[in-house]
């Protein structure tokens, strides 16, 4: 039997704020938990018991919680959590105002900035009094066209502050893509940058704002963060002032934080919009901070003083989930800007730098930071970092290797995998357990996750459907301009009735993890054999040669064939001898079924503003399809490459 990668010593385990937990627990309620495993069956099968003694240990504060947990237990979805409680999220995140730092941020152009946190409380005091002059209310809808700044940080809390509803998208979308999300939600006041930089380049960003602002109903502010220079020309923008005007006539004040009930909105998040216009999914200010407390304080250990970071952009949920530890009393580590340039170690240098203890990033990053030769160890020593997580996309085993080898040994390397539906994660580390490698380690606490087979019954250790069985409080409160929520229970709930299905492709192993396989709609049906997407790339991107990969099912006399799309080293071309080492490898790492019938070198993959391979925008095209929203993508031009392809009529 293989070995773990890694154990926690027993002094980790001892001071890890998972134990404390359980002593609480056992404390709460008369029960005896002898390990995180009976922690996590304490929290499926009394669910109500887990969430109050979460609530108590987390400290989430609320002007009342009432007396009743969870209404309507037995609906899914129906169920609602603390249906009584009267809270503020803003409050929640604001619970400190001392002179520590509270959020440091470094620019690629090596700007670095910080604020302490009696700083950020009186900065966002100062503009949720100047977003409430400008007339906003509980349940206006706030949003962000913004990098990944201090200011879009003390944009949300302050509109949150107020009950309004935040939502953002990063500043590479194109005024098409914003439109599509916003404007469905008809923002009353809309924060902005002039520009952005990436890869050594200054990105301007008025022109777009401008048709953006022509486009949304109902807009009636227009607020612009000056970040690529000090006094950004804003007269093409009708009704555009400056941040520093904005707040100029106001002064720090206690913060009167309006407290509203559990489910009430504080985040519009939006799906990636590769098939269709987005999907708003309206999450809870209750719900979202019982999650992301959670999963900060049990599953990823994050104390007061911690420094969390995490690479991502605002259009992506790990921002919301990133700033959310500032309820934990951590600093916010942000960047912006390329995670390559100059090179792949910048952000391992602002890692050491700023004695980084949480360092998130996405299994792309790790694979793209071992193709390119790089050994992060031999030159970072990273004595602060104690957790790494990676989403995103599964995390293949040689990846997990890689940050033992080359990043860090002594580290709880947590893949971790939820999605924006939920804002926050089914599959979760455990920092008292072991590390696998390509294993998740564990279910959620308080998610009952199980796999499902075709006919709806639990499986372990064959591959199924991941389903969660029982309500939990960060489902949705729903889908904006869904009245009758038909479109959410189509969403989640149709394929098993009464039992939230999620779309990953996924299984069970005997030390009680998961593996992920990929998406469930980008499954492979050779000969009416599932396979998912992850097994194929795993094999193939051992490869040297090969930098990323592609993969898809192609319609094919009465039948479904497996073409695999490879991007190669620069310089390099596709002939027989790697596709038959390619071939071979699949063939000896997975099966004969996962071989691909063909490969074919391309340039780019298409991808979506987040960084995920969009399977399906490929297999449209592919199959002369048009591809729904090219604004979702990031590179949407990488599409032309998959179009009217010779090989593929063979």
């Amino acid at each position: 039997m293989s070995e773990p990668l890694w154990r926690p010593s027993d002094e980790r385990v001892r001071q890890s704020n998972v134990a404390a937990f359980m002593e609480a627990v056992e404390e709460d309620w008369n029960v005896i938990l002898s390990d995180t495993r009976a922690l996590y069956r304490f929290s499926i099968e009394h669910k109500e018991r887990f969430w109050q003694s979460l609530r108590d240990f987390a400290g989430i504060a609320a002007e009342t919680w009432g007396d009743v947990v969870l209404a309507n237990p037995d609906a899914m979805p129906g169920a609602r959590w603390f249906p009584d409680a009267r809270l503020n999220f803003a409050e929640n995140l604001l619970i400190r105002r001392d002179d520590a730092e509270a959020i440091v941020f470094r620019g690629e152009d090596g700007v670095r900035r910080c604020l302490t946190f009696a700083q950020l409380h009186d900065q966002v005091s100062c503009l949720a009094q100047a977003l409430a002059a400008a007339g906003v209310v509980a349940g206006d809808r706030v949003a962000g066209y913004l990098p990944n700044l201090p200011e879009t940080v003390i944009a949300m809390l302050a509109a949150t502050s107020l009950g309004a509803v935040w939502s953002s998208c990063s500043p590479d979308f194109g005024a098409n893509g914003v439109l599509d999300r916003f404007g469905q939600i008809a923002p009353k006041v809309l924060f902005a940058a002039d520009g952005y930089i990436y890869a050594g380049k200054t990105h301007d960003r008025l022109e777009p704002l401008a048709e953006i602002v022509r486009g949304l109903d109902g807009l009636q502010r227009v607020v612009v963060v000056p970040y690529t220079r000090s006094a950004p020309p804003l007269s093409g923008i009708p009704g555009a002032v400056t941040l520093p005007e904005f707040v100029d006539n106001f002064a720090p004040a206690p913060i009167p934080f309006a407290r509203l009930p559990f489910n009430h909105p504080v985040y519009i998040l939006y799906s990636s919009g590769t098939t269709g216009v987005p999907k708003c999914i309206v999450h809870g200010a209750g719900g979202t901070l019982l999650q992301h407390r959670k999963e900060h304080v049990l599953h990823c250990d994050i104390k007061p003083g911690d420094r969390v970071f995490y690479f991502t952009t605002c259009g992506w949920m790990m921002w919301n989930w990133q700033v959310s530890a500032l309820a934990s009393q951590a600093t916010l580590m942000l960047y912006d800007g390329s995670p390559f340039h100059p090179d792949g170690n910048v952000l391992f240098d602002y890692a050491e730098a700023e004695s980084v203890t949480l360092f998130g990033t996405s299994a792309k990053f790790i694979d793209a930071v071992a193709k390119a030769g790089l050994r992060p160890a031999d030159s970072h020593p990273l004595a602060a970092l104690r957790t790494i997580t990676s989403t995103g996309s599964p995390l293949a085993p040689e990846s997990f290797r890689f940050v033992y080898d080359h990043i860090k040994a002594d580290v709880h390397l947590a893949s971790i995998s939820g999605g924006t539906d939920l804002i926050g994660c089914f599959l979760i580390g455990d920092p008292t357990a072991p590390v696998w490698a390509g294993e998740i380690q564990t279910r959620a606490l308080g998610m009952a996750v199980e796999v499902f087979d075709a006919d709806g019954r639990p499986v372990r250790g064959d591959k199924g459907e991941l389903v969660c069985t029982a309500p939990f409080p960060s489902m949705p409160v729903g889908f904006w301009n869904d009245d009758d929520g038909a479109k959410y229970r189509a969403a989640y709930f149709e394929r098993f009735p009464g039992v939230w299905c999620h779309g990953d492709y996924v299984a069970l192993t005997e030390h009680d993890g998961i593996v992920v396989y990929g998406r469930s709609d980008a499954t492979l049906n050779p000969g009416g054999v599932r396979i998912g997407t992850a097994e194929i790339y795993r094999q193939v991107e051992r490869l040297d040669e090969v930098v990323e990969a592609v993969v898809v099912g192609q319609d094919w006399q009465d039948d479904v064939r497996v073409v695999l799309f490879v991007v190669l080293r620069p310089g390099l071309v596709l002939d027989d001898d790697l596709v038959g080492r390619i071939k071979t490898r699949i063939r000896q790492g997975c099966s004969p079924r996962h071989v691909p019938a063909k490969v074919v070198q391309v340039a780019d993959i298409p991808r979506t503003k987040s960084g995920k391979i969009t399977e399906l925008a490929v297999r449209d095209v592919i199959h002369g399809r048009p591809v729904a929203n090219t604004d979702a993508l990031a590179n949407p031009e990488a599409l032309a490459f998959y179009a009217d392809l010779e090989a593929l009529r063979t």
